[in-house]
Parts: C-alpha cells; structure tokens; sequence
C-alpha cells in the first residue's frame, strides 16, 4: 500500500509539472464587444472568501482600464461556480457603488438595453445555462477605470474528512465551445490578491493549495486559518514536491509582478482523523418571522462494511477531439491497472467520439497476455470527433451480467454535442439497467447537470476535478466509496417540530465519507426527533437524535438564498429530466425574484440610483445584501461558533471516516484501489489534453 501512495504521489508531481508548462483559457476578464479592439487592461483583481456555518461566500471586485479615446461597452465572462448563484452585482457610478437587483430575463435586458441607448451608466448580469455568467456594463468611460464587484454563494463541498473549495478561472477545453469574439488578456496587470477566510466548528489539521508555490497559509486558532495569494509580497515561496502551499504551521508567502489567470485556484483542509460522526444545524429566523430556515448537516460515523467478492468494471472513455497527446498515457495506464485486479474481477474498455466501440470483447479475464493485448490496442489509437455520450453509455451497458455487481466508470471533460442529447433519453436508457455510475467530471465547461442527473439516477456519484484539483487526493477520495457499502434509500424524518420545503426532496444513495445537507423551512420551536433510516447490504438502519430547534435569531441570513438556490436546482433538475414546464419555469422565476438570484430566467440589472425609481424597481436585493453583509461582520466580531446539535445525544456511535487515519481510501479486499493508478494516468492524460486543446485553439 505504502507503495502504491508513493507512486501515485509521484505520478500527480509529474503531472503537475506537465501542466505547469501549458497555458489554459481563462474567464473573468472585460473586453470590448467591438471585436476589433483589443481587451481592457486588467489592473486590479481581489478575491475574498469566507468559509464557514457549511457554505461559503466569494466576493470578486476588479478594476479595468480602458486605455482607448471612446466610451465602450464590454463584456466580462467568467464560469458558472458549482452549486454556486450570483447575489450581488455591483458597478462603481460616480465613484460609490450601487447593486444590482433581479428581474425577468426579457425584462432586464430591455431595462439594459434603454439606458444604454440613453448613455447612462448600466450593467447587466445573465447566466447561459449551466456554462458561465455572461456580464456587460456600458458605457466604460475613455481612459479611465471602471470597478465591478460580484458575489456568489455556495455550500462547501466537504468529503471523507477534507473540505474543498474551488475559485473557476478556466473556461472552455471542450468539443463544444462558444464561439468567443475576443481573444483573453490572461494576466492581473498591477495588482492580485486572494483570500480565503476559513472558520469552522471543529479544529482543521492541514490546509493545503496545490499548484500554488506562492501561497501563504497560516493559523491563527484550532478553527481558523487563512490562505494568502498575493503578487506584490515577497517571500520565497514553500510547499511540497506538488509545487503547493500547505501548512500544518504558519507559512511564507510569494509573489511575481503579474498574476496568470490561467487556472483554477483549489484549497482543501483536512480534519483530525478522530472527529466523531455528528449532526449540524445552523438556522435563522427573521425578527418578526414565524417560519425560520434552516440547513443540517448529517457526518455519519465510519461503520459502513467493506465489500467483497468479485466485481465487473467498464471503463467508458471520452477519446474526442479535446483528447488529443494522452494516448501513451492511457496505454501506460491500462497496463498498471489491468495488472492489479483481482483474479475473481473482469474488466471491459469502451471508447466514444462521433460514435461508440468496444475495444475489449465481452468481459475480459485478467492475465499476462490480455494486459499485454489491451495496452498495445489503447496505444494504436487516434482522438478526433465530438462527443456521443448516448452510444458511449449504449454500448457500455450492453452485455451486462445480472449475477455479478457491476460498475462503470464514466470520464470525460465534454458535453454531449453529437447523437442523442436530451437529458430524458438518458435517464430512460439506465433506468434499464442495475448498475452503476461513477462519473470524473474534468474542468468548468462540462455539463455538470446531465452527468450528475445520470450518476443520480443509477444510484452512483460523480466527482469534479479541476485541472488545479489535487488530483490524487481527489480520486482516493473516490476509492473509499468504491471499496465498501453504500446507504441506500435514504431518508430522514423530524418530528416535534413542524418542518417543510425541504431540499433535496431525494437522498437516494450516500456513499462512504460523503455529507449529508438539507435545507429547509421551520416553524416554532422546540425539541425535535431526527431520524436517518438506510438500507445497508439489505439491512435496514437506523440513526436517532433529538435536538431543539432555535425559537428565534439566527447569525446566517444567507441561508434563506442558499434555500431558495437548492430549490431551483431542484425545479431545474425536473425541467432537464421531464422537459420545458411552464409552471416549473415559473415557479423557478418566482423564487428568483423573492430571493435576488440570477437563473436561466432571470437577470441583474445595475442602473444609475436615481433610474430605479423611475422604473418602479424595488430595492430588496440592496437591502437583502446589507443585512447580509451586517451579519457577516458580526460573525466575524466572535470566534467560530460550533453548531453541533447532536453532542448530549450522539446519532452515531463512531467517529467519521478520514483521510487523515482509519479511512478515506483505505479497505476491502476488493480491487477499486488497484484501479487507482489507471484513473491517475488516464486523468493526467486527459487533462495534457485539455490544457494542449485550448493552446491550440486560442
């Protein structure tokens, strides 16, 4: 085993440095929608990230120049954050900055369009799908600046004992790519910085930003620390063989005098690998207001058991044109893994561009020439062609053995352009079948919900990973779920206290480390009955607590926002499977407009201050954002709260799996772990891939 890390650790260091010597296309930058001149300067770019209560909040503010003799209009473009929703839109007129508010898409962009024609200043924020934020403001003055600053909110992303959170610079890399009438200015001219804040209710052990030489991570508690990029300090920069800042102490800092926004920017912190499995509740509830929200958390405790037996793989592979440069890698790949299965493990490859093949026949037994067969055929291939996911997935299925568990392994960094494409087909074709999905979601431009719809359906998960992503950490995250039981039909049940709303209406399946979070409405207050029931390898199990519910107050007014986004995600999840609904767009519209969030079928319009009262625009979303902002900086006044609700009656009886010891990736006498390796090589490859696709294609 300990040889296994230390090669994987060792091929994530190459690939690293592989990457490092490769540029990407990068997002969030202002240009001119004349085409024919060139991108605004870029002079200033701070980020700010406080993470903490389970969610966090980011806050881009930028200054760009516009060095030309003319007023512009401009564009800035900048990826779809996961699970995140744009809050705030600010554009700096006069010198003092006014936010933006929310209205039907039509109706903001007519709202836009006349106060441009007018030569009054205006800014307008859309989102195209599932893809990036489209933002325009008009007029840019000549020669001179103009400020903008964006919030968005998202739950944290935390897994088998390590919390994650992404800031998205890449965009595009993929077979379908819109078709960009600018050319990106990929660097902050003057000055770069940012920072995340993070304060949690149990200690952190380590903080670590991968591909970061130059990041300064310190601590100054048990549950609090801070990372630092910035391109004005000096220092030399630390970190390990990864070429990351990490820190289990104080760290230095590093700079140079432009900032690449090439990138994406990862951090991850890791907790103590003794926690206990807990239930977390944090709620708010308006003054005056009878109905709270709130937003639980559920850690279940490590005593989910390791699977055993013999297992099917197929591995369903993306060889499209954005493939290209990873063919070597993949044979290398193949060859390490297929020799690690376990004798009792069958294995099949499927390929898919324009269409889909099999490379194996049928199932494969593992031995010395099969690995030498299927390693020489994966180095003889060529990538080309778009991206037919249907017959990638169609031909996978095929052949299945109904007498032996069976799970495919799905990678891919495109979005579904050629053959079947609607999301309905999709989910009729694996309803066909007992198995399941395990997807490698690569880069930004993915389609994030189609491939989480399909991994939902099957009962499976899929996992993001970022070029910027700690690549290895990130998959043996993935084994640990691979290698022992799931909870399936999952539920949870709360009485004694009147609750509803809650989101998402489905837990399905929760694999081992993974998080459980719902949100919700309440109303009163009082001692509570919280129940988790699961089916376990056929057993049924149940996990009780009882806990109050607040009666009033509450520090976390961004929760209503985070409620209010979940359940659009939902609303739009039921659009994708079922299609277009006019009452589901409506209902999607009306939560958009009560809670100030930018949807596919809804806007944020930026007006002069004096122009919203002229067209009878109310000012909530301003007022929503103050006392927001009230309530951050008061937290901020106290040390990290701790929000467990569980500990006078502990719902589960072990501590919670952990990367850190006793878990994460660790277990089983079954083979996932073996599988390891091709995964690692197949995602160096792929990611060689998308970083020399979007070389090319710039």
């Amino acid at each position: 085993m300990t040889s296994l890390i230390c090669r994987s650790r060792w091929l994530a260091g190459a690939l690293m440095l592989a990457l490092a010597a490769t540029g990407a296309r990068a997002a969030g930058l202002m240009t001119p929608t004349d085409g024919g001149l060139p991108p605004l300067s870029l002079n200033q770019q701070h980020v700010t990230v406080d993470v903490e209560d389970g969610y966090a909040i980011t806050e881009v503010e930028q200054v760009f120049h516009n060095p030309h003799d003319r007023d512009l209009e401009a564009h800035y473009r900048f990826p779809v954050p996961e699970k995140g929703s744009v809050a705030e839109f600010t554009v700096w007129i006069d010198g003092k900055p006014v936010v933006g508010e929310v209205l039907e898409k039509q109706k903001a962009r007519q709202v836009y369009e006349q106060e441009k024609a007018a030569g009054r200043e205006a800014g307008l924020t859309e989102q195209d799908g599932y893809k990036a934020f489209d933002v325009q403001v008009s007029p840019v003055r000549a020669g001179q600046d103009t400020r903008v600053r964006l919030v968005y909110m998202q739950p944290v992303d935390e897994d088998t004992g390590v919390g994650r959170y992404l800031y998205p610079l890449e965009e595009g890399g993929v077979d379908q790519r819109q078709l960009d009438f600018w050319t990106a200015n990929e660097r902050v001219e003057e000055h770069f910085t940012f920072t995340l804040n993070l304060r949690t209710g149990y200690p952190v052990a380590a903080v670590r930003v991968p591909d970061q030489p130059g990041a300064a991570v310190t601590q100054t508690s048990p549950t609090q620390w801070r990372v630092v990029l910035d391109n004005r300090a000096g220092g030399q920069p630390h970190g390990d063989n990864q070429g990351g800042g990490e820190a289990e102490r104080p760290g230095t800092t590093g700079g140079q005098p432009a900032f690449q926004l090439n990138q994406d920017i990862a951090v991850y912190w890791r907790y103590p690998p003794d926690l206990p499995g807990s239930v977390d509740l944090v709620a708010y509830k308006a003054p005056g207001s009878d109905r709270g929200t709130f937003m639980m958390s559920l850690t279940p405790g490590d005593d989910l058991p390791a699977v055993t037996g013999g297992r099917d793989w197929v591995f369903v592979l993306d060889v499209s044109g954005s493939m290209a440069g990873k063919l070597a890698t993949l044979a290398d790949g193949v060859g390490k893994a297929l020799g690690r299965l376990q004798p009792e493990d069958r294995f099949r490859i499927v390929l898919f561009n324009d269409g889909a093949r099999e490379l194996t026949s049928g199932f494969v037994a593992v031995t010395p020439e099969a690995v030498s067969d299927y390693v020489n055929r994966v180095a003889t291939l060529q990538s080309s062609g778009g991206t037919n996911l249907y017959d990638g997935l169609k031909t996978g299925l095929k052949s299945l053995d109904t007498d032996r568990p069976t799970g495919i392994a799905l990678v891919t960094d495109g979005v579904a352009n050629v053959g079947v494409t609607e999301q309905k087909r999709f989910l009729e074709l694996l309803d066909r079948y007992d198995v399941r999905l395990f997807t490698f979601i690569m880069g930004n431009s993915a389609n994030r919900p189609l491939l989480t719809a399909l991994t939902d359906a099957s009962n499976g998960f899929a996992l993001s990973v970022s070029n910027s992503d700690d690549i290895v950490g990130r998959l043996m995250q993935a084994t640990g779920k691979l290698t022992h039981r799931a909870m399936n039909d999952v539920t949870l049940d709360i009485d004694g206290v009147k609750t509803a709303d809650l989101t998402p209406g489905r837990l399905g399946t929760i694999y081992r480390g993974g998080r459980i979070v719902v949100l919700g409405h309440y109303w009163g207050d009082g001692p509570a009955d919280v129940t988790l029931s699961a089916k376990v390898g056929g057993e049924t199990r149940r996990y009780q607590t009882r806990f109050p519910f607040p009666a009033e107050g509450g520090a976390n007014p961004e929760l209503e926002r985070l409620w209010a986004y979940a359940t659009i995600q939902d609303l739009q999840r039921q659009r994708d499977n079922f299609g277009a609904d006019a009452d589901l767009e409506e209902g999607i519209t009306d939560l958009a407009l009560e809670y100030g969030l930018v949807t596919d079928y809804t806007s944020m319009v930026v007006l002069r201050e004096e122009m919203f009262e002229k067209y009878g625009i109310d000012r909530r979303n301003a007022d929503r954002r103050d006392l927001e902002k009230l309530a951050k900086a008061q937290r901020e006044s106290q040390a990290p709260a701790s929000h467990r609700a569980d500990q006078g009656q502990p719902m589960f009886q072990q501590a919670r799996p952990s990367m850190g010891g006793g878990g994460g990736g660790s277990g089983g006498a079954l083979g996932p772990w073996s599988l390891l390796p091709f995964l690692i090589l197949f995602a160096a490859g792929l990611l060689r891939a998308r970083r020399a696709s979007s070389v090319s294609r710039v």
